[in-house]
Order: structure tokens, then C-alpha cells, then sequence
């Protein structure tokens, strides 16, 4: 494949492409048709108010005065055969505009009121650039025609009168589609009197083509298809301007952005020069708004494609993607002033369909694999700042990393980048993004396991826990904000982050669950014979322990005390179930109950008052209370399927611990106790673990 480092130089990564395209300046405005009509002759038109910086050829230079002086010594014959084409016309009033359609129906010899001008008059009246010259030189040809066909004259004679002639159209021709090269750099009036000997030509090519070949002395010259040569004449003008060197004053754009910007601007303000300026002055027939639209669309897809036969850089691929499928039918032939006016006109795209998919597939694999990249880089640095044991950034009192916005910013700058060329490209890459942000959240948590592992000596160490921890909420609201993340079970690309806070939150309290682990054990060591007084000293170890969390964001200080809350109601379970505790007596469990409900009410106001929301655990211990108090078994029974209902996690195992405690009980009756979980109750997987925590035995 033929390569190349860049169609033009690399666009510079500080520059963005913008989000929306703007033309600044617009052309100047046009004088009413009426002004212009009013005007008595042609050196008194004004060229600045005609000739706008667009549509526009080589000034004309002296051209107009040196027609003004071979004026002056025109004969006086001449000046009266002009004059046939005012006589019995009516002055046209001001602001009355001028019909340039030719007659439906031409006539076989133009009408003439005065004598026929002769060959060498025509042509001193066309090289002065009298383009009234046009009717009399048609009635020769017409007259050699007839001739012709007669017969009794010489072919050498018919010959060198219809050289004559065509000498005399070429010159005709030459001011003509000079006017129309350069529509704005000419008086309205010259430019309807070009128009009408168009039309009249062709009217002309109709009529000969109607009538048959012509006698065989006569070369055939018709049709002479002037209508085409112009529409030529555009396709050579949107060329030229195009292909112009782009303007100055783009500074900090690259030359592919120029060249596309010139282009760009070109096109939207030479087209809108054409529906505001040309359009009231050309006949319908011409189609100027069309003529100009496709002139300009096919020189611009015929550079694009020539620039899509290379292999591009990335920059360069996205540019032309961006131009194809965006700028070019949104920001310009979609625009106020020309959508409308190019509605009914097929232009199609820049690029044929393969072509741009192809295009849209490799920017795809370019973005991804950079924002792979990106946020890899972005990883390491990270991770190079927990290992050096640098402090991390305190944002309102919160320990805060960049990373999680750094990662979002990479995301979203991709996203963004493909949603600029289409919607479609920009769902398309979403999916793939996706894929990779899963791909980097499980990166994420495996590198800070491994830091969570082998850092704990450094003095930072639990700064920079609670900063990653603090990340989350950060990756968790980012995601599902721009990308309606689903928040059910069945969505797995945040549990990474669900993992990395788990294990932070069990470093972070590890000290102090192995400080209350001791006083826990003074629950069986007491034989529950204080069990306030014992509350009392663990619920003043925790208290005295959370300004060490007072860094985390506040929700992530609400979940570290529900755990808190969990490890509480666990480890009092844990102690309840050992199986040292046997009450055989009804007064001796309810006083059990008693206590246990007392104890489950102190633990709850102590969590609750501290930002526990765990309403979940507020049934635990007081429907173990209520299994130990009852005494009769169907009540346990269906005290424990309601059990189980709100902790699936409860076992037979649990419930046999439970059990124990009660030594009134039968072999029998706890045997038909037990049995109750063995019923099927359509209960679901827990979506909090309790019991599963729980080991016994």
C-alpha cells in the first residue's frame, strides 16, 4: 500500500477540532436590482458594491476604459444599427424587473428596423464588447443558412461567408462567457444581456436541431451548447477557488485544518453569494443555485478522495471523517441561508459509502487503542505515587486523587471525538469503550491490591486508601451520569471498584476490630452477667476510632459504619452461638431475651446515631430473642420462617446454635424446628450477607 507519514502536517494534539463549525465575515450585501437598473451606463456601476471576494475571476483592469475610448470613434452606421434593438421597446420602470426569457416560440429571421450591419461593423462592435451585436449576427447565420439551402451560390463563396460568420461567434462567444466567468464584477444590466443571448443560443440549437442537417457546403456548427460551456465556466471557477493558497490569520492550525477550512469557508460563501446575488438575475432555466452547488461539491469530494487513497495519520483520518460526514452537510449545506435553496438538489455524499466505512472503522481502532494507552500511562503515574508514598491532594477536607477524572476525561474526549462525526460513530465506540473501562477498572483494583498488600509501612499508607476509596464515588458517578450505567445485579463493570472498596474499608478497620475482639469475649468469659457495661466499653472504642475516617467522602463514612454496624451485630451473634450457653429454665431465657433485646437497642441508637442506614440489621438480634423467649414450638416455628424470609443466609446450622441455648427442648422438637428451612419459600439469593459471615462449630 502506498504510505505516507501525513497527507499534511500532523495536526497539533493542543489544538481540538471545534465542536461547532463557524464561517466569520459574510460577503458584502448586493444593491437592489432596481439601483442597479437605474444606472445609465456601465462605467458608472460600482465594482466594490458588486464584486464580493467570491465568485470572482481577474479584475477586468482597463478593460472598461478602453471600451469607453473605442466607443467615442464608433461610426455613426453603427451607432444605428444598434439602435433596432430600443425601437418600440417600452421604458421599463424602476424596481419593474427584466425578463432575460426568450420567446417561447423563435421566430425564423430576427427582427431588424434598420439596415443589416455588415460583417466588418459586427466586428468591430463585438471587440468593443457590444453584446447587442448578438441578434444581427444571428440573422447573418440565419441568412447564410437560407442562402444555402437555395442554392446559385458558389460553395467556395458559402464557405468563406460562414468562416466569417463563426470568426464573428467566437468573439461573441469570448465576451459573453467573460461576463458570465465573472458575474459579479459586472453591471447587472451586461450581465442580463449575456444571459439573454444564452438563452437565445439555445433556443437557437433547438431550432436548427429541429430543423434537420444543413445543405452540405456548410460545416456543421450547431449546436453550439453556450448553456454547457458555462456550467463548464463554473466547474473551472469553483476549481480555481478552491485550489487557492488558504488566507492568513489561521494561526495554531495545522495545514491539513487550513486547507479544509479555506475550502470550507469557500464553498459555504460563494454558494450563499449565489442563491442571494445571482439567483434574482440568472432565468430559471440556468439553474444557477444547482449549477454552482455541484460545481463546488464535485471539486471538493474529488480532493477528498484523492486524499483518501493514501494511508492517512490518525489526526488526518479524523479530520477528513469529521469534514465527510459533518461540517460539510450540517454546518454548510444545511445552514439558514442555503438549506432550503439545496433541498430538491442531490448532491450525495463526499465519499462513497464502502469508503467511509472503512474510514470510520480505522479511526474506531485508532481512539480505542489511544484511549487504551491514555489511561494505561495515566495508571502508572498513579500507582508510582502510592509506591514513592506521596501525600495525596486533601479537597475539602476529603483526601482526593485525579486519577478517576483523569480516566473520565480520556473517555469522554474519545466519545466525544466519534459523536462529532456521527451519532452513530459515537454509540459505536461507546460499546467499545465500555469494554475497555471494564478492561481498566479490574487493572485498577488488581495494582491497588497489590499496593493495599505492600504498603503498609509507608507513612502515607491510609491516605492514600481513603483517596482510592474516594475515587470510587467519582468513577461511580461519572459513569452512571454519561453513560445511564444499569444499577441492577446483572451489571458487573462496576465491581471492581465494589471489590477495591471492600478490601480499603478492611484495612482501614482492621486495628479496630482486633481491639474489640477481647472485649466481645467478656460476653461468654461473664456468662452475659454484664453485658451493658461490656457495650459501654466497645461502643466508646469505636466512637473513639472514627475521626481516623473523617477523610473519607460522606457517603463512603456511612458505608464504613454500616460495616462497623455488621461487625457489631456479627461478633454478638458469634458469642450468643458458642455453645458453653445452655438455659434450661423459661425464666432463665427470657431473661436472655430480655438482655438480648436490651443490647440490640444500644447497638442500633449507637450505629444509627453515627451514619449507620443498615435498617436491615435492626431485625437480627430481636428475632433471636424472640426464638429464645418462646417456649412453644409452632411459634418457633413460624418465628424462624419469618427468620429466614428476611436472612436468607440463616442455616440449619445457625439455627441449631440458636437452639442450643434452649435446654427444655426435645431432641424432636428441635428436630421439626429445624425442618422449617427446609421448605422452599421462594426466597432469593441474599443481597447482603449476614450468616454467611458467620462460622459455627
Amino acid at each position: 500500500m502506498l504510505k505516507m507519514m501525513t497527507f499534511f502536517q500532523s495536526l497539533p494534539s493542543q489544538q481540538p477540532m471545534p465542536e461547532t463549525f463557524h464561517f466569520p465575515g459574510s460577503p458584502p450585501k448586493l444593491r437592489s436590482v432596481s439601483e442597479a437598473e437605474s444606472e445609465t451606463s456601465m462605467s458608472e456601476a460600482s465594482s466594490e458594491d458588486l464584486m464580493p471576494p467570491l465568485l470572482a475571476g481577474v479584475a477586468p483592469g482597463g478593460e472598461e476604459e478602453e471600451t469607453a475610448k473605442k466607443e467615442k470613434k464608433k461610426p455613426k452606421g453603427l451607432a444605428n444599427m444598434f439602435s433596432v434593438f430600443t425601437k418600440g421597446k417600452k421604458k421599463k420602470k424602476k424596481g419593474q424587473p427584466s425578463s432575460t426569457e426568450p420567446e417561447s416560440e423563435p421566430k425564423t429571421k430576427p427582427e431588424l428596423d434598420g439596415p443589416m450591419p455588415t460583417v466588418e461593423e459586427l466586428k468591430e462592435a463585438l471587440e468593443l464588447g457590444r453584446l447587442e451585436a448578438a441578434r444581427p449576427l444571428l440573422a447573418l447565420e440565419r441568412e447564410l443558412v437560407a442562402a444555402a439551402a437555395a442554392g446559385g451560390m458558389s460553395a467556395e463563396e458559402l464557405v468563406q461567408r460562414q468562416s466569417k460568420v463563426e470568426a464573428l461567434y467566437v468573439l461573441l462567444r469570448g465576451q459573453v462567457l467573460g461576463v458570465l466567468r465573472r458575474p459579479l464584477e459586472v453591471a447587472p444590466e451586461r450581465l442580463r444581456q449575456a444571459l439573454a443571448v444564452v438563452a437565445e443560443q439555445e433556443l437557437e440549437d433547438r431550432r436548427a436541431t429541429a430543423a434537420g442537417p444543413r445543405a452540405a457546403e456548410l460545416a456543421a456548427t450547431r449546436p453550439r451548447c453556450w448553456l454547457q460551456l458555462w456550467r463548464g465556466g463554473v466547474a473551472e471557477v469553483a476549481a480555481e477557488r478552491l485550489a487557492a493558497p488558504p488566507t492568513t490569520g489561521a494561526e495554531g492550525l495545522s495545514e491539513a485544518e487550513r486547507v479544509f477550512l479555506h475550502m470550507g469557508r469557500t464553498i459555504k460563501e460563494d454558494l450563499v453569494a449565489a442563491v442571494e446575488r445571482l439567483k434574482p438575475l440568472f432565468p430559471a432555466e440556468f439553474d444557477v443555485v444547482a449549477t454552482y452547488a455541484k460545481s463546488y461539491h464535485e471539486h471538493f469530494a474529488t480532493h477528498l478522495s484523492a486524499m483518501a487513497q493514501f494511508e492517512l495519520c490518525e489526526r488526518d483520518t479524523y479530520l477528513l471523517l469529521l469534514w465527510v460526514q459533518n461540517f460539510y452537510p450540517n454546518e454548510i449545506l444545511s445552514s439558514p441561508k442555503l438549506a432550503g435553496e439545496l433541498q430538491g438538489i442531490k448532491l450525495g455524499s463526499l465519499l462513497p459509502p464502502k469508503q467511509i466505512r472503512l474510514l470510520e472503522a480505522t479511526f474506531l481502532s485508532n481512539e480505542v487503542a489511544n484511549v487504551k494507552e491514555l489511561m494505561t500511562r495515566a495508571l502508572e503515574l498513579e500507582s508510582q505515587r502510592w509506591t514513592k508514598d506521596v501525600a495525596p491532594q486533601k479537597l475539602d477536607g476529603h483526601c482526593h486523587s485525579e486519577l478517576a477524572i483523569d480516566i473520565m476525561q480520556i473517555v469522554s474526549q474519545g466519545q466525544t471525538k466519534a459523536e462529532n462525526i456521527t451519532p452513530d460513530v459515537g454509540r459505536q465506540i461507546k460499546q467499545v469503550l465500555l469494554v475497555e473501562m471494564a478492561r481498566f477498572l479490574r487493572s485498577y483494583q488488581h495494582t491497588f491490591d497489590e499496593f493495599l498488600e505492600r504498603g503498609k509501612q509507608l507513612k502515607n499508607y491510609r491516605a492514600n486508601v481513603i483517596a482510592n476509596v474516594n475515587n470510587c464515588l467519582s468513577f461511580r458517578t461519572s459513569m452512571e451520569q454519561k453513560w445511564q450505567i444499569p444499577q441492577n445485579p446483572s451489571s458487573h463493570l462496576l465491581d471492581p471498584l465494589n471489590e477495591l472498596k471492600g478490601h480499603s474499608f478492611d484495612i482501614l478497620l482492621q486495628n479496630l476490630f482486633v481491639d474489640l475482639k477481647p472485649l466481645f469475649k467478656k460476653f461468654t468469659q461473664t456468662r452475659w452477667a454484664a453485658p451493658a457495661e461490656i457495650l459501654e466499653e466497645i461502643f466508646t472504642t469505636v466512637f473513639g476510632r472514627l475521626p481516623e475516617f473523617s477523610e473519607l467522602q460522606d457517603c463512603f463514612q456511612k458505608e464504613l459504619m454500616e460495616a462497623v454496624h455488621l461487625h457489631l451485630v456479627k461478633e454478638y451473634i458469634i458469642r450468643l452461638s458458642k455453645p458453653r450457653l445452655v438455659l434450661k429454665t423459661a425464666e432463665q431465657q427470657q431473661q436472655l431475651a430480655k438482655h438480648i433485646l436490651a443490647n440490640a437497642e444500644a447497638i442500633r441508637d449507637f450505629c444509627t446515631k453515627n451514619g449507620s442506614p443498615a435498617t436491615w440489621l435492626h431485625l437480627a438480634l430481636p428475632t433471636l430473642a424472640e426464638i429464645i423467649r418462646l417456649q412453644d414450638p409452632s411459634a418457633i416455628k413460624m418465628e424462624v420462617a419469618t427468620y429466614a424470609i428476611s436472612y436468607p443466609d440463616f442455616s440449619k446450622g445457625h439455627l441449631s446454635a440458636i437452639l442450643a441455648i434452649k435446654g427444655n427442648l426435645s431432641s424432636s422438637d428441635v428436630k421439626s424446628i429445624r425442618n422449617i428451612l427446609d421448605i422452599d419459600m421462594g426466597v432469593q439469593e441474599p443481597s447482603r450477607s449476614l450468616f454467611s459471615l458467620i462460622s459455627i462449630g
